[in-house]
């Protein structure tokens, strides 16, 4: 009788005790008749008491291991998953993140039948808590206005370029060298494209499901927004092709509204039947990336039947000049590594 197929779990955390205990059971309880799961938690030195949860579901739960990354960088815990991974396939897991009880079934099945080395299920972007704002923040951040309709919180089932919450062939993943150290960020930007370079599928299917959970605030957005812009410079300078001009549109967009702040400032120094010509600039960009926004809320709010929906615009621009002032940063500092960004929201970059 053939022995019955492995399949790791890697799901890289730190300081999610908040959230650990809610990814650890939707991981849990996956539908697993024709295989068997481990599920391998790599924690970056919590101090919020991340590591004792772990601990404490894992003596109810065998197939829990739980390891320690000194390195606390989200490419170091995935390379140490690899290392003790003992399947053949392994699942690259985020701890904002549930799944549905047959993601990796399904996954399996859809990355046998399309002959691809990765598969995963579409990207639901759920509030991180229950207020109005919250919720506002989740519906921009899976709206394609926001991240574009190629984002893997947007992306339609098919063969694509980057994959969120993906299983993997492991060995696959071995031959490229597993994961940049280097990247904080944008990882799996990086590493889909050195598969796609050697040949190999990425299947995106849309018969199962991952509910991620979005910041729940404006100023936790910002932060996500900026370091992820930022980190789009590094990864240009460390994979150029991994990175997509949809990457930098925050950014040009950003760098427009800072030359025509400048410019309307500037009216201050021309005559006054003149001063209108310098606003115009300023006053065009933000009221067509306005009434953009506006569009997108209203068609939200009616789709969610809610009115808070139309908050959108204002929550648009945050994101947008957010994410386009941490690619300027970059630049403009040479992409000199920050501190280290927490660990749970690697995927919602591309």
């Amino acid at each position: 009788m053939p022995e019955e197929k492995l399949v790791s779990l890697i799901l890289a955390v730190r300081n999610e005790a908040p959230h650990i205990g809610a990814a650890l059971n939707s991981l849990r309880e996956q539908k697993t008749r024709d295989f068997k799961i481990e599920i391998l938690v790599v924690d970056g030195c919590s101090n919020d008491g991340t590591g004792e949860k772990v601990a404490e579901i894992a003596r109810l739960d065998p197939r829990i291991r739980l390891f320690h990354n000194s390195q606390q960088n989200t490419p170091a815990a995935f390379n140490l998953g690899l290392s003790k991974a003992r399947g053949d396939y392994v699942c690259i897991m985020g701890a904002h993140t549930t799944y549905e009880p047959a993601y990796i079934s399904v996954c399996l099945k859809e990355l046998t039948a399309h002959r691809a080395v990765g598969c995963s299920g579409r990207l639901i972007t759920e509030p991180g808590d229950d207020t109005p704002i919250a919720r506002v923040i989740a519906w921009t951040r899976g709206h394609p206005f926001g991240t574009s309709s190629h984002s893997t919180h947007t992306a339609k089932a098919g063969f694509v370029d980057t994959i969120p919450y993906p299983v993997f062939r492991r060995q696959a993943l071995m031959d490229v060298g597993g994961y940049d150290p280097r990247l904080h960020r944008n990882q799996d930007n990086d590493i889909s494209q050195k598969l796609r370079a050697r040949g190999h599928k990425l299947f995106l299917t849309d018969k199962t499901y991952a509910h991620y959970y979005a910041k729940p605030t404006i100023r936790a957005l910002m932060k996500w927004a900026f370091d992820t812009g930022y980190w789009n410079i590094v990864s240009l300078k460390r994979n150029a092709s991994s990175m997509a001009l949809r990457h930098f549109v925050p950014f040009f967009f950003t760098l427009a509204i800072l030359l025509a702040s400048i410019l309307a400032i500037a009216s201050f120094l021309v005559p006054q039947h003149e001063r209108t010509w310098f606003l115009v600039p300023l006053v065009a960009l933000l009221g067509v990336h306005l009434l953009a926004g506006e569009l997108a809320g209203i068609q939200i709010a009616l789709r969610r039947k809610s009115p808070v929906a139309l908050l959108s615009p204002i929550v648009f621009l945050v994101f947008h000049l957010s994410y386009g002032l941490g690619t300027i940063w970059a630049a403009m500092t040479n992409a000199n590594v920050p501190g280290e960004p927490d660990s749970s929201d690697v995927h919602a970059t591309a």
